[in-house]
C-alpha cells in the first residue's frame, strides 16, 4: 500500500483579492513540488465532488443557505475581513471535502494507507455555523466525522500543527465524547483561542500554546511531552491531520523559528502512533503556509513522512 495524493484544479479558481496570501499561487507551488520524481510513489487521485449530506456531519443546514446564499456568480463576496468568496469558491471547498472523505473510504477499504489532500481554502477556522480565517468548511472535522459516521470508526482524531489554533475544530469537537482534538499553535496569534487550561467537556481537547520565537527543539517538546501522550492515551481509531506550515520560519504570517525537517519529525511520531492505535490510518489536509518556498519544501517533507509510514 501507499500514499495517495489528492489534487485538483479548482483549488486555483478560489479566488482572492490583490495581494491576500492565501492565493492560488500556493495550491501550484504545493502541486509543483509534489510532481518532482521523489514522490513518484505518489498515488495520485483527482478529488471527487463532495456531499452536503457528509458536511452536516460537522455543519449546520443554515451553514450551507449562508454560502450558498454569499457564493458569488462573478467577482468575490466577502464574508469576513479576511474570508472571501468567488465563483468557485464553493466547488472548491466541497471539492476539498470530497477528497478527504474519498481518502477516507479507500484506506478503510485497504487500498492506501494514509492520504494528503492538497486542498485551498483552507478548512481548521470554520466554526460550524461561520466562515473565518480563509476558511469556508472545516474539512479536517468533516473527514473525522464522517470517518466515525460512515465507517464505525469509535474514537477519531483531528491533530493540527498550524501556527495557527484551529478554532473551529475545537468548537464543534468540544461537546463530543469519541472525538478528539490537539492543537500546537503560536501565542498570542489569531484567532486569540486555544488556551491550555481548555480541554473540552469530555477532556479530550489538548492545546500547546507556543511563545512568539519558538524553535524546533520547543515544538518537539510541547509535542512529545503533552500533545503525542494525550492522542496515545486517546487510541484513535482514525487519524485527521490538519497540516499548516505556517509555523516555518520564513512565513510572513507566523512567528515560529520552525523548519521542514520539524514538520518531518512530527509526521514521524504521529504515523508511529497511527501504526499503534488506527492500522496507520490518517488522512492529511493542507491548512496554512504563505512562503511558497518553505511551503513546498515543508509540505515535501511531510509527505515523505506519509510515504515512509
Amino acid at each position: 500500500m501507499t500514499t495517495a495524493l489528492y489534487t485538483d484544479d479548482i483549488f486555483r479558481d478560489h479566488a482572492v483579492p490583490p495581494g491576500h496570501v492565501e492565493h492560488p499561487g500556493r495550491y501550484r507551488a504545493v502541486a509543483q513540488h509534489l510532481g518532482l520524481d521523489d514522490f513518484s510513489a505518489l498515488e495520485r487521485r483527482a478529488c471527487v465532488p463532495g456531499r452536503w449530506a457528509d458536511v452536516v456531519l460537522a455543519h449546520p443546514d443554515r451553514h450551507r443557505a449562508h454560502l450558498e446564499t454569499n457564493a458569488p456568480a462573478d467577482g468575490l463576496a466577502q464574508l469576513d475581513a479576511d474570508t472571501f468568496m468567488g465563483p468557485a469558491s464553493l466547488t472548491a471547498t466541497l471539492r476539498a471535502v470530497g477528497g478527504a472523505t474519498d481518502a477516507v473510504d479507500r484506506i478503510m477499504a485497504g487500498s492506501v494507507t494514509n492520504a494528503f489532500v492538497a486542498a485551498r481554502p483552507p478548512g481548521h477556522h470554520a466554526e460550524a455555523a461561520r466562515a473565518m480565517g480563509f476558511c469556508l468548511l472545516n474539512h479536517a472535522a468533516i473527514a473525522a466525522l464522517y470517518a466515525q459516521a460512515r465507517h464505525g470508526c469509535r474514537r477519531v482524531a483531528v491533530v493540527d500543527f498550524d501556527v495557527h489554533h484551529g478554532n473551529g475544530t475545537e468548537a464543534i469537537f468540544w461537546h463530543r465524547e469519541h472525538c478528539f482534538f490537539a492543537s500546537s499553535h503560536e501565542w498570542p496569534q489569531y484567532p486569540g483561542t486555544g488556551r491550555a487550561t481548555d480541554r473540552g467537556a469530555f477532556e479530550t481537547v489538548f492545546n500547546a500554546p507556543l511563545a512568539t520565537g519558538t524553535a524546533g527543539t520547543q515544538f518537539r517538546r510541547a509535542w512529545g511531552d503533552t500533545l503525542l501522550p494525550a492522542l496515545d492515551r486517546f487510541a484513535p481509531d482514525f487519524i485527521v491531520i490538519s497540516a499548516g506550515f505556517d509555523g516555518h520560519r520564513a512565513d510572513p504570517l507566523g512567528g515560529l523559528g520552525l523548519v521542514e525537517a520539524d514538520f518531518r519529525w512530527v509526521t514521524n511520531e504521529l504515523t508511529a502512533l497511527a501504526r499503534t492505535h488506527a492500522d496507520g490510518r490518517i488522512v492529511s489536509i493542507l491548512e496554512g503556509g504563505y512562503d511558497l518556498d518553505a511551503l513546498a519544501v515543508s509540505v515535501g517533507a511531510h509527505v515523505e513522512g506519509l510515504l515512509a509510514a
